[in-house]
């Protein structure tokens, strides 16, 4: 039941014409897609992970990304990788259930309609989690929904 309250779509910082990065987020991550450029060999390519900042880019050139994280993350537990010329970032939320508008500061910020349906997705995420034989997915809010971190006392740590 809980992959009915997954992210339905990728949300996508499109500039001047062109994707930057997709990205869609879960209780606990954020994971940005980038699609890759052809003819560079995945070894050339890195991506810096910090609490509060992440760089990728390809070596010896000016990073294609150079940005303060909208939220501080868990460096321990945050990772990237490589796969069908795609770098996928995963980044672990300090702060589980915390709903991002953007992952990076200034780039690709959802509009207050959209940010407001992914933390309603993410409050029936919670609800999922900590009522694992209820199915939620066609739950709805009526009027604002609760912030998923603090209603009813937060988050377990389970």
């Amino acid at each position: 039941m809980a992959e009915k309250l997954a992210p339905e779509k990728r949300h996508s910082f499109v500039h001047n014409g062109q994707t930057v990065f997709e990205w869609d987020q879960t209780l606990d991550e954020v994971n940005i897609y980038i699609n890759l450029p052809p003819n560079v060999h995945s070894k050339q390519f890195y991506c810096k992970i910090q609490s509060k900042h992440v760089e990728v880019g390809i070596k010896g050139n000016p990073p294609y990304l150079n940005h303060e994280l909208t939220c501080p993350v868990k460096t321990d537990s945050s990772f990237w990788t490589l796969e069908d010329d795609v770098m996928h970032i995963t980044l672990t939320k300090r702060d589980k259930g915390q709903t991002w508008a953007s992952p990076m500061v200034g780039q690709g910020q959802l509009d207050p309609y959209s940010t407001d349906q992914e933390q309603k997705r993410l409050m029936l995420q919670r609800f999922q989690e900590e009522n694992p034989g209820f199915d939620f997915s066609q739950a709805q809010f009526t009027g604002n929904c609760p912030d998923p971190r603090t209603f009813m006392g937060g988050i377990g740590s389970g």
